[in-house]
């Protein structure tokens, strides 16, 4: 049974290496990476998702939707590209909500996917420096696993993967992840609404320096550091035995 178990991992594995790698090559044989970097290239599709999203915004959202939960399971992909994305396409409000609920879904199926098959490396790599958390997680799942997603201090895709040791109940998961991810979403929203204003208004490239400071994009770096600061704070005390 236990040989049985070991070979569905790995088919499922390379299953997933395989798909990710079509992905990758599809891609970059559309656009290269010159062009992903082209201004000229970034305002022309901006004014192409404008007319997309004034024309359809709920299916523009729902494909948004969609493409982040796909980005973070099984793509593996890091939270702040997405939500610069989100921001740029549907501003603050929208763009949080959508990419808030994106990547908790996404994050919730990772989760799932990491208890059914890397629970056992995962708990043998992990168990002895995050001890610790257990015992918290057993006082009190939600409050702790909120206060987990709150302070981050762990490599995304770890830490969607990590709780799988603790035996979280999925509904905590993936509730805990909704909230707590907010404030740092938000923010990372609001730098991407705040940069498709910037290319709505200018029609070459402004100089790094009026980026920087554009109220739009300073004010969220700004809160951002703070937030950062104030989770350090926080993770000093969380994460100690």
């Amino acid at each position: 049974m236990m040989e049985k178990t070991k070979k569905t991992k790995i088919i499922i594995g390379l299953c997933y290496l395989i798909l990710l790698t079509l992905f990758l090559l599809i891609f970059f044989s559309k656009f290269s990476f010159q062009e992903l970097t082209s201004y000229d290239f970034i305002k022309e599709n901006k004014m192409y998702f404008q007319k997309l999203k004034n024309s359809n915004l709920f299916l523009l959202s729902i494909t948004f939707l969609i493409f982040t939960i796909l980005w973070v399971f099984p793509f593996l992909g890091f939270g702040s590209p997405i939500a610069l994305l989100g921001g740029f396409l549907f501003g603050k409000w929208l763009g949080t909500i959508i990419v808030v609920i994106g990547l908790s879904v996404g994050a919730t199926f990772l989760y799932i996917f990491g208890n059914y098959f890397l629970k056992d490396l995962v708990r043998e790599k992990f168990l002895n420096k995050y001890e610790n958390l257990e015992r918290k997680f057993k006082v009190s799942e939600f409050y702790y696993l909120l206060i987990y997603r709150f302070i981050g201090g762990i490599p995304w895709q770890l830490s969607c993967i990590l709780p799988t040791i603790f035996n979280v109940k999925i509904i905590n998961f993936f509730l805990a992840s909704l909230i707590g991810i907010v404030p740092q979403i938000f923010l990372a929203v609001s730098i991407g609404s705040g940069l498709e204003k910037i290319i709505d208004q200018n029609s070459e490239l402004p100089k790094i320096t009026e980026i920087i400071f554009t109220p739009e994009i300073y004010i969220p770096i700004l809160a951002f550091f703070t937030l950062v600061l104030f989770t350090i704070f926080l993770r000093k005390s969380f994460y100690k035995n």
